[in-house]
Order: structure tokens, then sequence, then C-alpha cells
């Protein structure tokens, strides 16, 4: 599917942006090249120059394209193409790039409608206020928005980015484990040993003994993969339980009882009495962790039993509940923060006597806080303490950067200042000069006074109010007369 849109010419620079490229630096995130100026919205603060020949002449065009579930906007010109491809199925609604936009391009869709099923995008953008800073793409935690460029433009290396991280260290055996409990699909094991048909062919009728102790085993799976012998239970994991596996299982009509699986054990956990054919292979194999799916959730570090997994994440901070929002809470029937949640924390306590409606594993938070726009109860509180980041280069954009990353943990951000100061004349007080108001006849209010006052003991009297309700007009206009003649 690709739906195409008209492109917009946004405007002409003739080169002026190198004399003020100082000056405006405080003022854009935008690549004040000296050969190229982008930001159509200061163009009115900068003086027109003289024409000059030497004045290189650029034209910026902006479009948007829509294939699939991205949208893609670019911004050309004669010496670069700028994308930014926004994925908004795997946008959660964490708002974090509407709020760093200095540019206020990006505005935030009915996000707990979204949550809770409304297919439609978390984002939308305004390509006229764009200016293709690449800070949403940048500081988006779950990697929803990437940038492309190609051309004259300034190397990635001068715009920050979050300082995350997952290694797989040299403890890692591998095991089977951290594929499994990836809430994001990002971690592929690839096993290079051989299995054990390759190394040991079944051998029919051998007789023998294999068990295995459920106290030692921690489900890594590398005798499954090894040995089809085993069977390994999936079952899908959950906040209170990362692992994704609950029990292994022996079938004997596959087993030769070869011994081998002993050898392999990393826990010693299986016993075999039998006959061994050969000399058992190494575990070996290697893991591969997908950056842009990886949310860092730390999921695989928690489940991995050999400490191999270092990790960092984008965001260090606190989540909590706000207990008098809580009244109302219908986890079962909303479910607007499970659905968003990129490391799946939210659980419902299975304890009857656990009290809680609603509870959550912060040990795999990102603190991305989609869970708080998600929420229609406004009964999620998530405060970020530290951003890790790497090094802010010493650039004309650098301000908006640190402004934008702070505001991450303040909640505060200031944005680009485009107010255009112009002096106004100050008018002088002058007499008024319009119409006179008219005067008040004496004669006529005393009149009306003294109809008004008339009139009080027959509105004070029950019997005449009642018979107005009830009688007709012309009744009830004989009762008011007898009442003030009375």
């Amino acid at each position: 599917m690709s739906d195409e849109y008209t492109e917009q010419e946004a405007h002409v620079c003739r080169g002026c942006c190198e004399a003020r490229e100082n000056e405006l630096a405080e003022a854009t995130v935008e690549e004040f090249e000296a050969d190229e100026f982008e930001v159509e919205d200061l163009e009115a603060q900068t003086p027109e120059p003289a024409e000059d020949e030497t004045q290189e002449k650029i034209t910026v065009t902006t479009s948007m394209d829509l294939q699939g579930s991205h949208f893609l906007y670019t911004q050309a010109t004669e010496k670069s193409i700028k994308t930014l491809d926004y994925d908004y199925k795997r946008c959660n609604g964490c708002g974090i790039c509407a709020e760093i936009c200095p540019t206020k391009a990006l505005e935030m869709g009915p996000l707990h409608e979204i949550a809770t099923g409304l297919d439609a995008p978390a984002v939308m953008m305004d390509l006229e206020k764009c200016t293709f800073c690449r800070m949403c793409s940048n500081l988006c935690p779950v990697h929803a928005i990437t940038f492309e460029a190609i051309g004259e433009v300034p190397d990635e290396k001068q715009y920050p980015k979050y300082d995350t991280f997952v290694k797989i260290n040299e403890k890692c055996l591998p095991c089977a484990l951290c594929e499994g409990a990836c809430p994001q699909d990002a971690i592929e094991v690839e096993f290079t040993f051989p299995k054990k048909e390759e190394i040991a062919p079944l051998k029919e009728g051998a007789e023998g003994e294999i068990e295995i102790n459920t106290e030692k085993c921690n489900f890594c799976g590398i005798c499954a993969r090894f040995c089809d012998a085993f069977i390994l239970l999936e079952r899908e994991p959950t906040p209170d339980n990362p692992v994704p596996f609950e029990q292994i299982l022996v079938d004997e009509d596959k087993c030769d009882y070869c011994v081998l699986c002993q050898d392999i054990c990393p826990e010693e956990a299986i016993k075999v009495k039998g006959e061994r054919p050969c000399e058992a292979p190494k575990v070996e194999g290697k893991v591969k962790v997908d950056e842009l799916k990886c949310t860092q959730c730390a999921r695989c570090k928690t489940v991995c039993p050999y400490e191999a997994v270092d990790l960092q994440k984008p965001m260090e901070g606190e989540l909590s509940l706000i207990e008098t929002n809580l009244k109302e809470c219908d986890p079962q029937g909303c479910r607007g923060c499970f659905n968003v949640c990129p490391s799946e924390l939210w659980y419902v306590p299975t304890d009857p006597e656990d009290p809680r409606k609603i509870a959550f594993a912060e040990d795999f938070c990102t603190y991305c806080g989609a869970c708080v726009k998600a929420c229609h109860l406004a009964a999620i509180k998530v405060e970020r303490t530290d951003i890790h980041h790497t090094e802010i280069p010493d650039t004309p954009w650098a301000a908006q950067w640190r402004d934008a990353i702070e505001s991450l943990k303040t909640g505060v951000r200031k944005g680009v200042d485009r107010a255009v100061h112009r002096e106004t004349e100050t008018l002088k007080a002058q007499k008024f000069m319009g119409i006179e108001p008219p005067g008040i006849d004496e004669e006529m209010l005393a009149a009306v006074q003294a109809k008004l006052e008339a009139l009080m003991p027959a509105l004070r009297s029950a019997k005449v109010r009642k018979l107005w309700e009830t009688d007709s007009p012309k009744n009830a206009a004989a009762a008011v007369k007898k009442k003030i003649e009375g």
C-alpha cells in the first residue's frame, strides 16, 4: 500500500544564514550549515541580504508518503534528502517526541482510545513546522521513529542519543532463556554445537535409566536443543515470573541412555545410567540482539542464570500508583497500561489475599511514561531521575539538545524562542468624545418604585402565587388586583 501526497515548496534560502549562525545558535536545533539553512520560521527574523550573484540559492521541499504502517516524511534540497520514518504500529504513545520537539511539530492523538484498541497513529506531524533536527528519532525509547539522510549533512555523531546497551559477556553458555523471555522478540540464539543424532544416532532397544532433578534444573534448554528425547514445555512469561518454560519431560521412546545429556547439562541436573558412545560436544553458540527492537527492559538479564547480560537502560526513575485515583480502575476491562508497555510489566495479582487491583514489576520499567498517557484515571506516575545519553558535542544546536534531555527529568521544555519583538507607539489618554449617556427621569423612577411596592404584598401571598401557577391568567390577575386594592 502506498499513498502519494503532493509535495510542498517550503522556501528559498539565499545563503544569508552563515553571517547569522552564532546569533541564531540558541534559537534552533536545525543544522546551521554554511551553505544550507532549512528553518522557514526563522527566515522572517533574518534581514534580507543584498543581491549577490555569488550567493547560492537552495530550495527546500517537503513531502509525506504512507507505506503500510510507516509514515515517511521527507525534506529535500539540492544537496541533501532527509527522511523521518514513523512506524505507528511500533509507537506506544509515550509522548516523549512531542514533549521535546522544539518547534511543536508533533501532536499526540487520543492516547487512551488508541491504548484500548483504536487503530490510529499516536503521533501526527506538521511538516510546515518540522526542521528534521532528528531529536524525536534519537530520543524515541522504542525506536518507532528513525532518521536517514543522504547528501551533505552533519555527521550523526554531532547529535546525542540514549547511551544504552545490552551486551552478552563471556559467561554466556549460551542457553535459550533470554530468547524466550524477551517481550520484543529482539534476541536470537544460534546454537552451533552438533545435535545428538549427528554424533550418536539413536540406538534401538537400549536399556537404562534417566532422571531429572527439578530442584537443580533452570530450564536453560540446552538438553532439548541437543536431543529430541527432551521436551521443554513453554509458558507465557509474566512480570512476576518471566521464565519462558515451566517443565521439562523425557520421551524415553527416543532415548537410548547415551549419557551425553548428563555431560552437557551445566547444572548437573540430569542423571543417566547407560552406555556413553562418544565424548559429549562443547556447548557453543552466539546470541544476537536486534538494537532496533530492544528496549533494554532487562528481562533477559533477570532470567539469565549465569550473569551473562550487561545492560544499561535509557532512563532511570520511579514508577508508582496514585491510590486515590484507583477506585474506578478496571484492569481486566481497560488494560490500557498493559497494551502500551514495551516491557509488559503490568499484571493483576492472583493471590486472593493480595488487595491490589493492579501491580507492576518495576525492575523491567524503562520509564518511557506510555502507561501514564494511556491511563484515563491519571492513576499512574513516572518520575525520571537520570537520562543515560552520549556526549553532547559543542555545536550551534547543543543548547537545544541539553534542554530537551533535561526536560525529560523536569517536564519543562523551553523550546525555541520565535518571538518577534516590535516597538509600538503608546497612545496618550484622550477625553471620551462619544455619545452622552442618557439622563435619569427622577419622577418616572419614583413612579415605577411606587408600583413595585404596591405589588409586593400580592407577590408575598401564598394563595395568590398558587392561583398564579394553577388558574387562568385572567383569574390570577384579578386576585392580584384585589390584593393590591385591599
